[in-house]
């Protein structure tokens, strides 16, 4: 008489779950479907090959002593490991495998669950063995949301309530250097592990993974190593770029990675670029960073830059006038942290000398950063340059005069300023006594077609770029 598969492995659980942890039977036992039970076989699917070698390695015994139990000392057990998942119209693609090689040792079993010998002699990581490393700084509340960003705050918002639920799953998140990466991911991290104590949270970084993951070969515990992530029930990989060229952690990161998905564990990544660009990556590691959600992190427009220091000045107990804010705001086009940064120097500054926070400090404060890191020349030294070279006042280029020469000069300061800075048309417009993004596009394309037809203006153009670009080098 055949038994019903499902009874057959139900009561082999009962006997597994007596012997082994809360989490690891979640993690290793949980996840697991009986197909078949015909002629003393009972045939388990499993997520992935990875996961048959493992219990292979470490739960074989106990999966022996079970069965015995159950179906009798000539019973066998096969494996049916999912190798593709398959569609909604077309079942998933599987590979069995054989099981008990030999019987399990009559020893005792321990039933504390925390790496104990588990009655076969196989250390077993019931708990992860890495730490959470979230920063407690980092929360939604402080992560200002703007067009910039919108998507991807939602998105994680969305994932931080249903971690490993949602469709976005893993989630992705891509931008430049300083844009709020890590404090967006971390946010997420930090939320749940509010709502969800229950759950573990690993943010770690990918140079740190890989550091790791060295030092696991090294002294021969690649097996701790990884078992100690699969453990986890939200992955959060940081600069997942820097694993290009390390194929072993990347191999290792692949298992990882598809284990805690078929549990639908939730798993969080950012980089430096879509997973399109993302070079030295293998593919099956780049086709599955596309299953969930992609979003990227853009420059801060100059509303949620205003936000941002409003919100810093709130933080710090600090007042500053709403002309100062506003000249920051326009002023640093780079990034957040670069943003963040030029506030405290501003306050420092103020300090040091004693003073008012006023705008001339501000500028004499970002001119003297601007120095410092290397960057391009700045609008006001573009202004001050141009004004002495046409012989006009400085205060014209920003006022509404309509002579022609002082337009002229101010179309070519707007002209420089879009070649040699960083600011977007909307700053650059700012700067020029607040004039819109339009009236800089219209005098750039003044100074270019005055260049294409009249040689003594070409020329006045070239002077004025050596001068330019000496301040620059």
């Amino acid at each position: 008489m055949q038994k019903d598969c499902h009874t057959v492995w139900n009561n082999c659980l009962q006997n597994i779950r007596n012997h082994i942890g809360d989490q690891s039977f979640r993690t290793w036992f949980s996840p697991i479907t009986p197909t078949s039970c015909e002629n003393n076989v009972l045939t388990i699917q499993v997520p992935s090959q990875y996961f048959y070698e493992y219990l292979e390695e470490h739960y074989v015994h106990l999966l022996r002593r079970a069965l015995d139990d159950e179906l009798g000392k000539d019973s066998r057990l096969e494996y049916s490991v999912v190798v593709d998942q398959g569609t909604e119209t077309q079942k998933p693609y599987t590979i069995n495998y054989g099981a008990f090689p030999q019987r399990a040792p009559q020893t005792s079993y321990s039933s504390t669950g925390y790496g104990g010998n588990n009655g076969y002699g196989n250390q077993v990581a019931t708990r992860p063995l890495v730490e959470a490393h979230l920063n407690p700084n980092y929360t939604f509340e402080s992560y200002i949301e703007g067009d910039c960003n919108r998507l991807a705050r939602q998105a994680g918002q969305a994932v931080a309530k249903q971690p490993g639920v949602t469709s976005f799953n893993p989630l992705m998140i891509y931008g430049g250097v300083g844009l709020g990466k890590t404090h967006l991911v971390q946010a997420v991290g930090n939320d749940i592990r509010m709502n969800s104590p229950e759950k573990t949270v690993v943010y770690v970084s990918s140079e740190k993974f890989t550091q790791q993951f060295i030092e696991a070969v090294r002294n021969n515990k690649v097996s701790d190593f990884t078992n100690s992530y699969l453990l986890v029930d939200v992955l959060i990989l940081d600069d997942v770029q820097f694993l290009s060229g390390k194929e072993k952690t990347q191999e290792t990161f692949f298992h990882i990675f598809n284990h805690l998905h078929q549990l639908g564990k939730q798993i969080i990544m950012t980089s430096d670029c879509p997973p399109k660009d993302l070079k030295g990556l293998q593919e099956r590691l780049l086709s599955r960073f596309k299953w969930g959600l992609t979003a990227d992190l853009q420059q801060p427009d100059f509303e949620t830059k205003f936000a941002i220091i409003m919100t810093k000045m709130d933080q710090e107990g600090i007042t500053l006038p709403d002309n100062v804010v506003e000249y920051l705001a326009y002023s640093v086009d780079t990034n957040v942290r670069e943003l963040v940064g030029v506030l405290i120097s501003l306050v420092a500054q103020a300090s040091l000398n004693q003073r008012e926070i006023d705008l001339e400090l501000a500028k004499q404060t970002m001119m003297t950063l601007i120095h410092d890191i290397d960057t391009e020349v700045s609008v006001d030294f573009i202004q001050k340059t141009v004004s002495e070279y046409f012989k006009v006042h400085l205060d014209d280029l920003k006022a509404k005069t309509r002579k022609k020469e002082i337009v002229i000069a101010r179309q070519v300061a707007m002209y420089f300023s879009k070649e040699y800075t960083n600011h977007s048309l909307k700053s650059i417009g700012y700067h020029f006594g607040g004039r819109d993004h339009s009236t800089v596009i219209h005098a750039v394309q003044s100074v270019n077609n005055m260049n294409e037809t009249d040689a003594r203006f070409r020329a006045q153009l070239q002077e004025l770029q050596k001068k330019l670009k000496m301040k620059s080098v």
